[in-house]
């Protein structure tokens, strides 16, 4: 079985100095891990929200993951700066990534609707944007996960096996 290589990029101010923990990225790493049977290799970054940061993290990391998969940054305020760091990173945009995200957040709070969730490829990577609330991390990874290893093997990543008691994947018959 595949080896898998996982970013995972937390994008805070406040955790990056250590003023808090980052517990967002800890809850991705976690997630992840429940949903494949694959052995996850994390590669872990918890940087300030400054968008030529969060740029060349991104970059650095779609040449050696599979997967990147941001918490944090998503929001109206000035400071949140992730999208626009995917959007001029990714080659592709995957907007339906955010629109199902969105869909399901606003079942919970009313406020999803300013999110800013995104998705895309850069590189050979998918880049998928998430909020930064630990709930809502995995209420938006139960929402999107499903169609992640389809993605992964049509970009020509690695092959992600699920734990179908976990989580059930999507792939056309035959694939």
């Amino acid at each position: 079985m595949d080896k898998i290589k996982i970013g995972v990029v937390t994008t805070s101010d406040r955790a990056s100095r250590g003023i808090y923990e980052d517990i967002s990225g800890k809850v991705i790493m976690e997630t992840i891990n429940e949903y494949l049977l694959n052995e996850c290799e994390y590669e872990y970054r918890c940087i300030p929200d400054e968008q030529p940061t969060i740029e060349s993290t991104l970059l650095e990391l779609s040449h050696k993951c599979d997967l990147i998969v941001t918490t944090g940054g998503t929001g109206p305020s000035p400071r949140d700066v992730t999208t626009e760091a995917t959007e001029n990173v990714c080659s592709k945009l995957l907007p339906g990534f955010g629109e199902q995200m969105r869909a399901v957040s606003l079942q919970y709070v009313p406020t999803a609707i300013l999110s800013r969730q995104t998705a895309g490829i850069c590189n050979e990577a998918l880049i998928i944007n998430l909020p930064g609330k630990p709930k809502s991390i995995k209420e938006c990874l139960d929402a999107v996960f499903p169609a992640v290893p389809y993605c992964i093997d049509l970009i020509g990543g690695a092959y992600m096996k699920a734990n179908e008691d976990v989580i059930k994947i999507f792939r056309p018959k035959g694939k």
